[in-house]
């Protein structure tokens, strides 16, 4: 059956435009992307197909464009549609903390710590600095390790929220395991750097530890 030939209210773009995008599943959102499927099936099964192959959504959609292009069902015009969609994704969630910007949602920290920190294969330590209002003054990496651990200097953390006049910061580390369930080495380090900070007079408000699930806020388990 030819996805015209579905139910109105159960085609991906109509219940898109009904119920909005975070009510299709990944195989209705990349079958949006592909339009239509291969030979004796619609766009969705193939796309359920590349899923089950190629899957799960973040390996899919983490491969270069040129690689997207070989894989069935896709093809230069598809591949660049969506690496062009992830791409506009990316500059909303930049522009949401650029400089300047007011953090009024705290998960909205998290997601930027997700989307710099996700994926990448060694440990790596950042903070994002913020001025008297909670506005960004700057994101930067501070510190990168292993597969496992990076070693956190905290009187380094210091010294650049004063460099850069900050008075309260956010900081965030990947696991590259992908478990983003908080060490007692990660419950450690921040108890020290909120001690060292507090020392200058500068706030800790969260650290934030990127899986391959949500973020984990400590501060919203009061570990902060």
């Amino acid at each position: 059956m030819h996805i015209r030939d579905w139910p109105h209210d159960e085609r991906p773009r109509e219940k898109l435009l009904a119920r909005g995008p975070a009510s299709l599943s990944d195989a209705e959102l990349l079958a949006i992307f592909l339009g239509s499927g291969l030979r004796g099936r619609d766009a969705v099964a193939t796309a359920r197909e590349l899923l089950a192959q190629h899957g799960p959504l973040r390996a899919l959609l983490e491969r270069p464009p040129a690689e997207l292009t070989a894989l069935p069902g896709l093809g230069p015009a598809r591949a660049c549609a969506i690496g062009a969609a992830l791409e506009l994704g990316t500059r909303l969630l930049h522009a949401s903390l650029a400089r300047g910007d007011a953090i009024g949602d705290p998960e909205a920290a998290g997601r930027y710590f997700a989307h710099r920190l996700r994926g990448r294969p060694h440990e790596v330590f950042a903070a994002l600095f913020l001025d008297t209002r909670h506005r960004v003054l700057a994101f930067e990496e501070l510190f990168q390790g292993s597969v496992d651990s990076a070693e956190v200097h905290p009187r380094e953390v210091a010294r650049r929220a004063l460099a850069l006049n900050a008075t309260a910061l956010i900081v965030g580390h990947n696991h590259p395991s992908g478990c983003a369930e908080p060490s007692a080495a990660d419950r450690a380090v921040t108890q020290r750097l909120k001690q060292a900070l507090a020392l200058v007079d500068v706030r800790l408000l969260d650290h934030f530890v990127v899986g391959d699930g949500p973020p984990q806020s400590m501060a919203a388990r009061g570990w902060v």
